[in-house]
């Protein structure tokens, strides 16, 4: 599961390994619509709903939460979320959700990255998502002198960014299958990417601040991933909005915040501590301890 790369960057401060990204919560226009498309449509469980919020996973942990925002609108060339990430268990629960977007005739892009299978696509009010799991056994991917390089498992070359063989996967599934099931309880949040104003004030604030590893820099590609633990990554950043776009208005729509959960409170105090000390204010709210990163982008850590 774990991706190689060349510059992986050790700090005095690490965060703890089995931390990871928790839940995403998104600012929407309809909630009645979106609690629908992501029952109907993506199999997700709803775990609590009120007049104005929905929470909704695999019957765990929630892993997606949708407030309301009345008279909200949706701004482009702004940072926020570029998509969140559901990882399922195996390739065949991913060939079962995409399964079930194609009879629905739903627009979805199935790609292969080699290490990881995936389709992406939008919910109804354009929140990014993507569907994926784990496939190691068919190569990796690193960063090699700022370039971010994929290589199947017998070493030939590939862009990460293949036409996915939704036939091949597709024979996994068996005649009786049901489409219309919920997402296997081992279903997560695995990662999250960002629109970000500036990469390396972003790099500075999840590495130097939070404690996640670089996995990789690509400034050519205008991106970076970090994460905890050696894993390929749990936050992917970008300025693919633009260099130093500014943050959405208050109320609006999309990304709320995303929560790092921490395994134990120590690991949270110990990020905790160092947050306060670089003077980045810090909001406890329900959830956890809010702040926000260079971009303006809600984080909220938690155990």
């Amino acid at each position: 599961m774990n991706a190689r790369t060349n510059t992986l960057t050790d700090t005095q401060f690490r965060i703890h390994p089995a931390t990871r990204p928790g839940l995403v919560d998104l600012a929407v226009a309809d909630l009645d619509r979106q609690v629908s498309f992501y029952q109907t449509v993506l199999g997700f469980k709803l775990h609590e709903r009120t007049e104005t919020s929905a929470r909704l996973g695999a019957g765990g942990a929630d892993f997606l939460r949708l407030t309301l925002q009345p008279g909200g609108r949706r701004y482009r060339g702004t940072t926020g979320l570029y998509h969140f990430a559901v990882l399922f268990p195996n390739r065949r629960e991913l060939a079962l959700a995409i399964a079930r977007l194609f009879s629905i005739r739903y627009p979805n892009y199935p790609t292969d990255h080699i290490l990881t299978k995936t389709t992406y696509l939008d919910d109804p009010e354009g929140n990014g998502i993507e569907l994926y799991a784990e496939s190691p056994e068919d190569g990796t991917w690193e960063f090699e002198n700022g370039e971010y390089v994929t290589r199947r498992s017998d070493g030939t070359p590939s862009d990460g960014r293949e036409p996915l063989d939704v036939e091949a996967l597709f024979r996994l599934l068996k005649p009786d299958d049901r489409l219309d099931a919920p997402v296997p309880p081992e279903t997560r949040l695995g990662h999250i990417h960002l629109h970000v104003a500036n990469l390396q004030s972003a790099v500075h604030f999840y590495h130097d601040v939070i404690g996640f590893d670089i996995m990789g820099m690509a400034p050519a590609f205008r991106m970076a991933f970090v994460s905890a633990g050696g894993y390929h990554h749990h936050i992917g950043l970008n300025t693919w909005a633009g260099e130093g776009a500014p943050p959405p208005p208050a109320g609006s729509l999309g990304l709320r915040y995303f929560t790092i959960r921490f395994p134990d409170r120590p690991a949270l105090d110990a990020v905790l501590e160092r947050v306060k000390g670089s003077q980045i204010p810090v909001e406890t709210i329900e959830e956890g301890y809010l702040l926000r990163d260079p971009s303006q982008n809600g984080v909220v850590l938690t155990v």
